[in-house]
């Protein structure tokens, strides 16, 4: 396997073995004694949040997705560090995968969703053009995303089916639009964030399209989907990870619902017993199906 630390120029031999610090955000790399690397906070854009986590296996199918990790923290907070248990899950079952950062959400800045959808195109662009050199394909993601990323995951995949194959959705919000989510309690709360995510303000009796346009499960294309749902989760409805079941069902679309009894938001990071034994063997079924 050639792998980018032989080609790509900005690595040098001295970088080899470099002493990895996850709270450090300059560029480094690892490579171990089978030539599987991980090449930290490779920049794809000139924003300071604008980098990604490249974690390459020792051996992989040319044809091997890539799986483009989005992480959450309500589309204004969160890095990819915490979604590194996830990654080395990837990395120890030998799938390759992308953790990038991308910016976030401020009204004095003028980022919202879109911006944030640009940036995982253009993690996706600076990856295609690395992708020979790791003997990967081009456009062939994977993405996975928690809470807001999984929101941001199920956008991008549906609105761009020529480079996603599949999604994973852990926990994410579907629906910001319909009757059902107006006259829901969720809405009363999460309605002034998803103002700003879609930078709109947000009229109940007079709803902008934008937020139709910002929903996924009004975006839906034929990508096979897997959707985690925690049935008590208070931060994201349980009902927004059921409409999207429901809407996936109706357009026989292929997709998995795993529903967790007794479950709240996020919860691999709660609970061991249930990403061990339900949420990480879904993934790697989902991916390696």
């Amino acid at each position: 396997m050639k792998k980018l630390i032989l080609k790509y120029h900005l690595f040098v031999l001295g970088i080899i073995g470099f002493v990895l610090n996850s709270c450090n955000l300059k560029f480094r790399v690892w490579v171990g004694t089978h030539n599987d690397q991980k090449i930290y906070n490779l920049k794809y854009g000139e924003h300071k949040r604008q980098k990604m986590d490249v974690f390459l296996p020792s051996s992989y199918p040319e044809n091997s997705p890539v799986v483009l990790i989005v992480h959450g923290g309500a589309w204004k907070y969160g890095r990819k560090e915490h979604m590194i248990q996830i990654q080395k899950m990837l990395f120890k079952n030998n799938i390759p995968s992308i953790n990038m950062n991308y910016r976030l959400v401020s009204k004095s800045k003028k980022i919202t969703y879109r911006e944030q959808l640009e940036d995982i195109r253009s993690a996706i662009i600076k990856f295609n053009s690395l992708a020979e050199k790791a003997e990967l394909l081009p456009d062939n993601y994977i993405l996975l995303g928690e809470s807001a990323g999984g929101h941001l995951a199920l956008l991008y995949g549906y609105q761009n089916p020529d480079q996603v194959k599949k999604i994973i959705s852990l926990s994410a919000p579907t629906d910001f639009y319909s009757p059902e989510y107006l006259r829901s309690f969720y809405s009363k709360y999460s309605s002034p964030t998803i103002q700003k995510v879609v930078g709109e303000k947000f009229q109940r009796k007079n709803l902008s399209k934008e937020f139709i346009k910002a929903s996924p499960i009004a975006n839906i294309s034929n990508i096979p989907t897997l959707i985690f749902q925690g049935d008590q989760d208070i931060l994201v409805s349980q009902r927004q990870g059921l409409a999207l079941d429901s809407a996936l069902k109706s357009k026989n679309i292929a997709h998995k619902l795993v529903f967790m009894k007794n479950t709240g938001h996020a919860p691999r990071f709660f609970s061991k017993r249930k990403r061990d034994s339900i949420i990480y063997p879904n993934i790697l079924e989902w991916i390696q199906d």
